[in-house]
């Protein structure tokens, strides 16, 4: 019996050596989990950003790539206008040419609707060269020209 006393007794005297976390160790991991969090939240946003501009500027090189394939197809004169989505007003009629059927719906990254207006304009050059200029308008906007070699002229920096 007097053994067993001595165990508890032992027992009894480890479990008072061992410490646990102090209210103080405690906050500071909560601090540092915050901050961690804080630098997170921060770059998410920025994240989320730049892929909306990214989806808006693929929307601009995709309405460039469907006017070249209706050039392709059609006969355009100098400064023909592709429309892919354009408000009008109400009993207006829509200036330029429907091309709508050479790209599917584009939706607006910036909101959950459509595009405003979504136009391409091909003006032919003297030498038979043509270039594009793209308008997309929806929360923000490209207004931008690509010329027929190169579409690396639409990029995130014309998103306004």
């Amino acid at each position: 019996m007097l053994e067993k006393m001595k165990m508890i007794w032992q027992d009894a005297k480890q479990l008072k050596d061992e410490r646990g976390l102090t209210l103080v160790e405690l906050l500071v991991v909560v601090v540092i989990l915050g901050i961690i969090a804080a630098i997170a939240v921060v770059a998410i946003g920025g994240i989320i950003e730049n892929s909306r501009k990214d989806a808006m500027v693929s929307d601009a090189k995709q309405m460039v790539n469907a006017a070249k394939l209706y050039v392709a197809s059609n006969p355009v004169t100098s400064d023909t206008t592709l429309r892919f989505k354009e408000a009008t007003a109400e009993g207006a009629t829509a200036t330029g040419t429907d091309a709508s059927s050479y790209i599917d719906a584009m939706k607006d990254p910036y909101s959950d609707g459509e595009y405003k207006n979504a136009l391409v304009k091909v003006t032919v050059g003297s030498d038979d060269s043509y270039s594009y200029s793209v308008f997309l308008n929806g929360e923000k906007s490209i207004g931008t020209s690509a010329a027929y070699e190169s579409e690396k002229t639409i990029n995130k920096d014309a998103v306004e």
